[in-house]
């Protein structure tokens, strides 16, 4: 098996709405996209799949170093042998693979967050870095449009975060803000238990409320001359913003359940944002 082989099965095992964006892009950028985003999810990987902690934390370390020296001329993991002959052309440095690996450390060693400031540095480095990485890719010519991408990439991980709230709840982690809780007097231990109330209700909508605001303050953040090139983001957000709104309507069942959208949605959503060039 081909280091490209390993990447395009990797992603289209993974079902994730991301790949349905890779579909429309050029078979250059597609390469990069693919081989990137398996980057990120190998490293995830560790955290969600390896019990252990200490284990993870050496596992992680593992990736550090293959980050530098792939980054040297020699790279052992065939995800790392996929993506280097691309990374100068598309502009992947060292120092973003290596901060979205410090992001998945930190799921080590911290499973609540005091307010949304706390949060917000976790999810710039797991996910704000993965949009600016891939406006990159995706062809961006403007500097104004890593703003735009920082935004969107902390609208999906907070709608990840309210996605998945009750099977982080089955890892021990609570990624909504401790003085949120606090606010609508949600006990960590009802979300560990995954309890629902009303109470809970009102918390996931103001959760809610927040992400759909980051998604319309991206879009606005979006530079025109660069609209076109960023096609691949704005379908990722058409499903995302679908998708939470899916979970409104249905009263946020997260807690027992994952919600999510069919390949066969995802793929019309994609579809016409490429048709029409907007949401």
């Amino acid at each position: 098996m081909t280091p490209q082989d390993y990447v395009q099965q990797k992603a289209v095992a993974s079902g994730s709405s991301f790949y349905y964006a890779f579909l429309f892009l050029p078979p250059q950028r597609r390469a990069a996209i693919t081989a990137f985003y398996v980057f990120c999810r190998e490293v995830d990987d560790v955290v969600d799949e390896v019990n252990d902690p200490g284990v993870a934390a050496t596992k992680l370390a593992w990736w550090h170093r293959e980050v530098d020296q792939s980054y040297q001329g020699n790279p052992q993991h065939p995800v790392m042998q996929a993506l280097m002959p691309l990374a100068t052309e598309f502009g992947i440095e060292a120092r973003h693979l290596h901060a979205i690996i410090e992001g998945c450390e930190m799921d080590l060693r911290q499973t609540r967050y005091l307010d949304f400031v706390g949060l917000r540095g976790y999810c710039h480095l797991v996910a704000g870095i993965v949009g600016e990485v891939s406006a990159r890719i995706f062809g961006q010519t403007l500097t104004e449009t890593t703003h735009y991408a920082h935004t969107l990439g902390l609208a999906f991980q907070l709608t990840n975060i309210i996605r998945d709230v009750g099977e982080d709840a089955l890892r021990g982690r609570i990624y909504l803000p401790v003085d949120e809780l606090q606010r609508f007097d949600v006990k960590a231990h009802e979300i560990l238990q995954r309890v629902d109330s009303q109470r809970f209700q009102a918390l996931m909508a103001f959760q809610c409320d927040r992400a759909m605001a980051l998604y319309d303050e991206a879009l606005q953040q979006l530079p025109a001359a660069d609209r076109r090139a960023q096609k691949p983001g704005l379908m990722m957000a058409s499903i995302y913003r679908t998708l939470l709104e899916e979970i409104r309507a249905s009263r946020f069942p997260v807690l027992k359940e994952r919600v999510s959208l069919t390949p066969l949605r995802k793929l019309w959503l994609a579809w016409k944002v490429q048709a029409l060039g907007r949401l």
